[in-house]
């Protein structure tokens, strides 16, 4: 059987969204940091010719250039600036400025090590202790493979058989370098669980086989339930004797190699900076360490001469400047929408800016996209890795996003203010009778902020504050 086919043309009417190239890099760029556009940036002007940072006088106020040009023009009169002053001077003045005679002694310098830029890490720490400690060339070597597999606690995480199979090394002198290593500083390094690293600590401490040894060993568990009274009728304590005990403990180190790890401070530098002028909040976006870039007029007067270039040249100048263009126009949009979600910010946490924690109000990302006029995405990839510095300290973008409830007057409450509450009540409570999270959704209700207990639960698992029989502590 044949079948037939029919050739025909039909229209259809539809809608698509393209992303253009300018719009697909203005997206690209709302995510990015501060720091992450300007490496961005100087990488554009290395990849596009047509592109050049603006020079820094240029971009600098009229009154800024003035007073540098009066600057070089006095440096230019200054009869003295071909003399080394600070050479004619040196064996008449000292360091602060005051008259000492030629021969005087010299100040004593600072000590060498007082200069290092970097303090030693834990393995440089423990590997010159243990070759100033140990001439034994196999103790040495076991020792140095101990060392390589502590973690930044300073734990050890290969068993001694495994420590044994590198060598291969005989047990025995493993466990004799273990023991050689767990002598070092700081104390407790080289211990394979907590147990073991708290009661190398106390052993330092001339503490073992003592009570609070005995607690840490046997009792490791109720210790960290906070079981005070199980361990002291196991010991045959008193709770005084128990409390006594319990306050060395706390002065050891769960994890002693953190001293010695990489600083994990983090800087931030704000993108956006809010300053208070009289009754009102200014918005002010951070630029600096952002290059000045604007097309290059060399290159534009190669695509103005039509005869002295070629079409291919042509060419090559036309697609870098659309690039060029586009990236400019990206900078600019990204610039103007962070500005429009920071103004819209402080617009609607008015209250928190002035009064602090307590008065942040429950916001939601459709809050300000409704009210700049733009899709939650957009506002979601501009709060995403960007900070604010305000009056009250710097808060990531993020932080005035957050969902809430009703109070009993009708005002509109933040699960932050909620939490900084519950932070508060628990901080003020009775040691020996911690408040449940029964109490506290009772206390939170007679306030006028009705929270199911599960609810306040979740707020201080949140907080990383433990439940009430971990708080209890013993008198």
């Amino acid at each position: 059987m044949a079948i037939l086919q029919k050739l025909g043309l039909s229209t259809r009417l539809s809608q698509r969204l393209i992303l253009t190239p300018s719009l697909q890099q203005a997206i690209k760029l709302l995510p990015l940091t501060t720091l992450e556009l300007a490496e961005v940036l100087e990488q554009e002007v290395m990849e596009n010719p047509l592109l050049e940072e603006v020079p820094v006088q240029e971009t600098m106020s009229t009154d800024e250039v003035a007073n540098q040009e009066a600057g070089e023009e006095a440096e230019r009169n200054d009869p003295l600036k071909d003399i080394d002053v600070e050479k004619f001077f040196e064996d008449y003045l000292d360091d602060k400025g005051d008259r000492r005679p030629r021969n005087a002694d010299i100040p004593e310098m600072p000590p060498i090590e007082n200069t290092l830029t970097e303090p030693p890490d834990l393995y440089d720490h423990l590997s010159w202790q243990l070759h100033m400690s140990v001439s034994d060339e196999l103790i040495l070597e076991i020792g140095d493979a101990i060392i390589h597999n502590l973690d930044e606690d300073g734990m050890l995480r290969a068993s001694v058989e495994e420590i044994a199979n590198m060598g291969p090394f005989p047990a025995a002198e493993v466990e004799k370098a273990l023991a050689v290593v767990q002598t070092l500083d700081p104390p407790g390094i080289a211990a394979r669980d907590l147990s073991e690293c708290l009661r190398l600590q106390l052993r330092q401490l001339g503490l073992e086989n003592t009570p609070t040894d005995l607690m840490v060993r046997d009792h490791l568990k109720q210790l960290q339930s906070h079981q005070y009274t199980e361990i002291g009728r196991h010991m045959g304590l008193t709770p005084d004797e128990v409390s006594h005990h319990l306050e060395v403990i706390r002065r050891l180190d769960p994890k002693p190699g953190r001293k010695y790890s990489p600083n994990s401070s983090t800087y931030v530098l704000p993108d956006v900076y809010i300053v208070k002028e009289g009754d009102d909040y200014k918005v002010v976006l951070n630029d600096d360490g952002l290059p000045k870039l604007r097309i290059s007029s060399t290159y534009r007067r190669m695509l103005d001469n039509r005869e002295g270039n070629s079409q291919e040249t042509r060419d090559y100048v036309k697609d870098k400047l659309r690039s060029a263009l586009w990236l400019l126009k990206s900078v600019d949009q990204r610039q103007r929408t962070i500005y429009k979600v920071s103004e819209s910010i402080v617009k609607h946490q008015r209250g928190f800016l002035d009064h602090g924690v307590a008065h942040l109000r429950p916001l939601v990302l459709r809050d300000v996209a409704n009210d700049i006029g733009m899709h939650e995405s957009t506002v979601s990839r501009v709060v995403a890795n960007k900070y604010m510095h305000t009056p009250r300290g710097v808060y990531e973008l993020r932080f005035f996003f957050h969902s809430g409830i009703t109070s009993n007057m009708g005002e509109a409450v933040s699960s932050v203010t909620i939490k900084d509450r519950i932070r508060k009540m628990i901080e003020s409570e009775d040691g020996a009778r911690p408040l449940s999270d029964s109490q506290i959704a009772e206390t939170l209700g007679r306030e006028g902020l009705p929270l199911a207990r599960r609810t306040v639960a979740k707020y201080r698992e949140e907080l990383r504050i433990p439940p009430s029989n971990l708080r209890r502590s013993v008198h």
